[in-house]
């Protein structure tokens, strides 16, 4: 880490469950820009997911996510928004990362697709001064900007299409999910018997 701060990626989520695309996309963002680290931060209380289905206990979520990054470098599991409590809200998380490490710079990562909604979060206009945002790029799908002024980045990764809601229903009936989920992750979900209650 260098005098002046660490570059910290921060890429959030519900991971609902992690897979391999969530992988792609933090390992090539931290190599694309040079980051010291990568947080899979993981959300305790995802409030825009949360009020439309069922979302599986942040307990599960975070065992999956150490799953996900138990032998990758330079990417950590966090549990700083399932310490916090409540709903979570990506500007709270930033500032405290901000607290922590007044020299660093923080890149939020997300989807590109994801962009389109960002006026829709909880004191959006804050994370400009808070973050840079990374916008992950796919082949063949369309990608959107953030709002004007908005200072980002763009990475652009393989394109592997995969869902978590089918992800969730593989699991549920008993159906493999290996190539899709990293076999760390696939074994945490037979240990945890995560989703086998879902219809």
């Amino acid at each position: 880490m260098s005098s002046g701060g660490e570059r910290l990626g921060v890429f959030g989520g519900t991971f609902d469950p992690p897979h391999t695309g969530h992988l792609v996309a933090a390992v090539n963002v931290r190599h694309e820009l040079g980051l010291d680290r990568v947080l899979l931060v993981v959300a305790n209380d995802p409030w825009q997911k949360s009020a439309d289905h069922p979302v599986t206990p942040a307990a599960d979520r975070l065992a999956m996510v150490e799953a996900l990054v138990r032998d990758v470098e330079g990417l950590e599991a966090s549990p700083l928004e399932i310490e916090r409590g409540g709903p979570s809200y990506t500007v709270d998380t930033l500032a405290q990362l901000a607290t922590a490490d007044p020299g660093g710079r923080r890149f939020l990562i997300m989807g590109s697709d994801a962009a389109a909604g960002l006026l829709t979060w909880d004191r959006c206009h804050e994370l400009p001064a808070l973050a840079t945002l990374v916008l992950v790029d796919r082949p063949g799908v369309a990608s959107a900007s953030p709002p004007a002024g908005w200072e980002f980045e763009r990475v652009e990764i393989p394109r592997l299409d995969i869902s978590s809601t089918d992800l969730r229903r593989r699991a549920a009936h008993g159906r493999p999910l290996d190539g899709l989920v990293p076999p760390a992750v696939v074994s945490c979900i037979r240990e945890r018997r995560i989703y086998r209650e879902q219809p």
